[in-house]
């Protein structure tokens, strides 16, 4: 899928669920070339953006923390240490979901390029269900696990996408 297409699904998804996704130029260096993350949005610089993929990355932090402390991301007052590594996992296994719910190859957020050469290690664990923090994002009251599945939301379903 083009990049163009892949940003528009994504982006459009991404406003849906409250997180919006305004389309600037950055002039500042960035963590992911072309993301600004701040409180319920990603600032995107389309033509600095190298993989489409990292917007539901970014998403994902977003999603996986609390509100209280999401509408300070970008700001001061931002706990230093954020994400924390949990968040971490968490943000990876929620992109996973949401590249899921949007019909995603799971190369587009898990591309060759990112994850620190694990990539296809993640690919290859979640295919096989082995669900690395899954017991988070439960205890985020974003998803279900089997055992814990009420009503037919079970992961990669969720039973919402923003954590409250």
């Amino acid at each position: 899928m083009e990049k163009e297409l892949l940003i528009e699904k994504i982006t459009t998804f991404l406003n849906e669920i409250g997180i919006t996704t305004p389309k600037e130029v950055l002039s500042e260096a960035t963590f992911l070339p072309g993301l600004k993350i701040l409180s319920n949005s990603i600032i995107i610089d389309t033509d600095k953006l190298l993989y489409p993929g990292d917007i539901l990355h970014e998403a994902g932090h977003l999603a996986v923390t609390p509100s209280q402390e999401r509408i300070h991301i970008g700001t001061e007052k931002m706990d230093k240490d954020w994400p924390s590594q949990g968040d971490e996992i968490g943000a990876m296994l929620w992109s996973y979901a949401a590249s899921v719910h949007l019909e995603l190859p799971n190369d587009v957020v898990f591309h060759q390029n990112g994850y620190k050469g694990s990539s296809q290690w993640l690919i290859e664990s979640y295919t096989q269900q082995n669900f690395i923090g899954l017991p988070f994002l439960e205890w985020c009251g974003l998803t279900a696990s089997k055992e814990n599945g009420q009503n037919g939301i079970v992961f990669p379903k969720m039973k919402q996408w923003l954590r409250d």
